[in-house]
């Protein structure tokens, strides 16, 4: 029986597409410039998520105030996995979460439509001591989603559901490592 704890995502040998949702003014400067830079905080834990359907999820298909532009962050696997073996649970001890430089929730992955299904989507919080390394070391390419968010929802909306999935990035079951095995609560 597969796990309910899957990361599935968009991956090639190298590198893992992590998927965030930024103000006009964030996405701007981070394209202009081609990595994140002011007004992006390098002072507060930025979530990265693998999963494009739970951003859509969570950003309203780009339509929450503060989250209009959709970036396809795509960063290496050597990172990726990093940030995994550095993580603690949000549910973990208080103490060790505290101190943890990453945070790992579960949430219940989303169909495009927004419905809650039964398995779960990572969210990888990268915390404030270790947002250099992700920006600065990490991060091979930033890609402007929006147009293509703004099309997929427009045709959800309008009852083209076969065609708005066409515009989701491929995504599927990334390895299962040691590095984010032990974040598993079903482990």
């Amino acid at each position: 029986m597969a796990s309910q704890y899957q990361i599935r995502a968009d991956y090639d040998a190298r590198t893992i597409v992590v998927y965030q949702a930024y103000s006009p003014a964030i996405a701007d400067a981070a394209l202009r410039a081609g990595r994140f830079t002011a007004p992006f905080s390098f002072h507060r834990m930025t979530w990265i998520k693998p999963s494009f359907l739970w951003l859509m999820h969570r950003s309203n298909w780009a339509r929450k105030p503060g989250q209009e532009r959709i970036l396809g962050v795509r960063i290496t696997r050597h990172g990726w996995e990093e940030a995994l073996s550095r993580a603690v649970l949000t549910t973990a001890d208080p103490a060790a979460l505290a101190h943890a430089p990453v945070h790992v929730q579960w949430d219940p992955e989303r169909s495009s439509r927004g419905a809650a299904l039964n398995h779960y989507s990572i969210q990888v919080g990268i915390g404030r001591n270790l947002i250099r390394t992700f920006t600065d070391d990490w991060i091979v390419s930033l890609t402007d989603l929006t147009p293509q968010v703004r099309k997929a929802a427009t045709l959800l909306q309008t009852g083209h559901a076969a065609k708005a999935q066409r515009l989701l990035p491929a995504e599927r079951p990334y390895p299962r490592t040691r590095a984010w095995e032990d974040l598993c609560p079903d482990r």
